[in-house]
């Protein structure tokens, strides 16, 4: 993976956390492999920062499991078990489902097309295979619907188990149809928040959750 990809972070106060959600988001996608071995020195040009942040943001990283330092060599991206994903991903669809289901109905027509911009954005992030930007986008879509569900205990849970997956495959998915219809399903499930239907929009989001496991396999979705 070349880190180049990743967009180029803005020199703000959060510089560490946005650091830290970049690579996040290409270990999550897989533009950053399991047994990548990644220095401070470079991430830092790549970057186009002082290498604080970026070994700051790195330790996060190591805290939460996403890599192991490597004495004098930098930090390497950790493995995910078969099993692991399947746990989080089962926790991510019995939370993320009925909280989503809940919402049928319920978003104001006024906000729909704040909504529909952010999956027009995963969509075209998919188009593009800019993958580390269609992870960053598609979480920032179902973080903040399980918002509008009010539940910010939930909100949290839910985005530290997104922090735990890891789509080894998805790079290999650029520019798949199943990918693309992933993306689509976005806009499907806000089809589903305005006509109201629970029952419909609980089912696609249990699905549009399951894609994790069938990428892993480089196998379509039931």
């Amino acid at each position: 993976m070349s880190v180049s990809t990743i967009r180029k972070v803005e020199k703000t106060a959060s510089l560490r956390d946005r650091i830290g959600e970049a690579l996040s988001a290409a270990i999550i996608s897989g533009e950053l492999a399991p047994g990548t071995l990644v220095s401070v020195p470079a991430l830092a040009t790549e970057f186009e920062v002082s290498a604080t942040p970026v070994r700051e943001a790195m330790l996060d990283l190591e805290q939460r499991g996403f890599v192991e330092s490597v004495r004098n060599k930098g930090f390497r991206v950790t493995q995910v078990s078969l099993r692991d994903l399947r746990e989080i991903v089962e926790l991510r669809q019995l939370l993320e489902a009925p909280a989503t289901a809940a919402l049928a109905g319920k978003v104001p027509p006024a906000r729909m097309p704040t909504w529909r911009a952010m999956a027009d954005e995963i969509g075209a992030h998919a188009e593009a295979a800019e993958l580390t930007q269609f992870i960053e986008s598609d979480r920032d879509f179902h973080l903040a619907l399980i918002a509008e569900y009010g539940n910010e205990r939930l909100v949290t849970l839910v985005r530290e188990l997104r922090s735990q997956t890891r789509m080894v495959n998805l790079a290999r998915m650029a520019h798949s149809p199943e990918l693309s219809v992933s993306a689509k399903e976005h806009h499907q499930m806000l089809d589903l928040i305005e006509s109201g239907d629970a029952e419909a929009l609980e089912k696609l989001t249990v699905a549009h959750l399951g894609h994790v496991l069938a990428w892993w396999a480089e196998t379509p979705a039931e």
